[in-house]
């Protein structure tokens, strides 16, 4: 296999390191709060074309050619270099796509560029209590009146609720119509009466995770995405989007790297552990799931290249149940390595992602949250009832026929 990627594109990635070098900023914007030194360099980094490349410039993105093999450059430097890439949060990663796709061009613009600024949060409002894997049983209802839909019902595990000033989600908008029908796509301001919004402590420790009341709050007509009562078929773009981001490989090998590193500085036995036979044999094991996953997004991209997409619907399928559960095996082996320090109180709200961090506090975290995203975006058991239904050919699930 050629897995150079050629002398025009070497430039390129140059170019792009020189760039990435400016951060951290020094001087007098050294002294601008983080929020505004991130919010400079993406600003920057979209008037050089290196960010929201698949966002027309009217929206607020750089508007490039299609160009995987960039784009796969830019999210290998962006990464190593750890500095601010796309904003990771719901609305920039899973609403604007599905706005593009299936947006009017007035919702586009009010609500796009925003997001991207970081000026307007939005959380996802698709599970309820009732209705997890099942989403299409949702019940949390939403009656037009007027030129206002007027909501009631609950949504839960509402990641960052009480953080956004908007949501987007689905709610039952023909309540006669069969599961999969009568359901609407709305977008809703947050801050208004009606809506309650009451935090969930996590396993964590931490709060990100919310539940939503609404009783008798209202969003306006224009903010109904695609057509009334067709928001399942819209809700697919939107988990589509949420699948990729869960499912992001160069995460998955970051969490390697930082485990090579610890296995480097814990000590067993009065030496290293890299150094014990047991810990080199399940970094072996470990490795060669990042690298299958690496082969595979390898594969994918040159599928992309050559126009061949649909010959790779299965890994493409495969990857966010593949990377979740590899996640969670290298969460639980850094979590034995930091041994008794694992018992450590970890609900220090600097806890952080632990991929850029090797303490034990961080890892407790990640330990702990690595149980939460093979149930995002879809629970692993229903990813794979679809990837046996439609890659492998088998017989529907007889709960889907009943």
């Amino acid at each position: 296999m050629d897995l150079q990627y050629g002398a025009q594109y070497d430039t390129f990635r140059a170019e792009l390191r020189d760039f990435l070098s400016a951060w951290p900023p020094t001087g007098e914007d050294a002294k601008l709060d983080f929020h505004t030194q991130e919010q400079r360099f993406r600003e920057q980094a979209i008037a050089r074309g290196y960010l929201y490349r698949d966002i027309p410039k009217q929206y607020g993105g750089s508007e490039q050619p299609n160009d995987p093999l960039r784009d796969r450059i830019i999210m290998e430097e962006f990464a190593k270099a750890n500095v601010p890439f796309r904003a990771m949060s719901q609305g920039p990663a899973m609403l604007v796509p599905t706005l593009l796709e299936f947006g009017n061009e007035e919702q586009r613009k009010k609500y796009i560029p925003p997001t991207l600024q970081g000026e307007m949060r939005w959380c996802q409002g698709y599970s309820e209590p009732g209705s997890g894997s099942d989403l299409a049983s949702l019940q949390c209802k939403a009656e037009l009146q007027g030129d206002e839909f007027v909501i009631t019902g609950q949504k839960i595990w509402t990641s960052s609720a009480k953080e956004c000033q908007m949501m987007f989600g689905l709610f039952r908008t023909e309540p006669d119509a069969q599961k999969h029908a009568g359901i609407s796509y709305l977008m809703v301001p947050m801050d208004q009466p009606g809506l309650e919004v009451r935090p969930l402590k996590q396993l964590t420790g931490s709060d990100e995770f919310n539940e939503v009341f609404f009783d008798g709050a209202r969003t306006h007509v224009s903010n109904l995405v695609g057509k009334r009562g067709e928001g399942w078929n819209v809700s697919r773009a939107t988990l589509k989007h949420e699948r990729k981001l869960i499912g992001n490989p160069r995460l998955m090998v970051m969490q390697f790297e930082l485990i090579a590193k610890l296995a480097k500085q814990v000590v067993r036995n009065g030496r290293p552990a890299i150094e014990d036979p047991a810990v080199q044999l399940e970094l072996a094991r470990l490795e060669g799931y990042v690298r299958a996953c690496e082969l595979c997004n390898m594969r994918m991209l040159s599928a992309e290249l050559h126009g061949e997409v649909g010959k790779v619907v299965g890994p493409m399928m495969m990857i966010k149940l593949f990377t979740t559960k590899a996640s969670e095996m290298l969460a639980q082996f850094a979590y034995d390595l930091v041994g008794s320090d694992g018992l450590l109180d970890i609900e220090a709200p600097d806890a952080g992602v632990w991929a850029t961090r090797a303490d034990a506090r961080a890892i407790v975290h990640n330990f702990l949250f690595s149980k939460g995203p093979s149930s995002a975006g879809g629970a692993s058991n229903i990813q794979r009832n679809i990837i046996g239904e439609r890659v492998l050919g088998l017989p529907r699930d007889l709960r889907k026929t009943a």
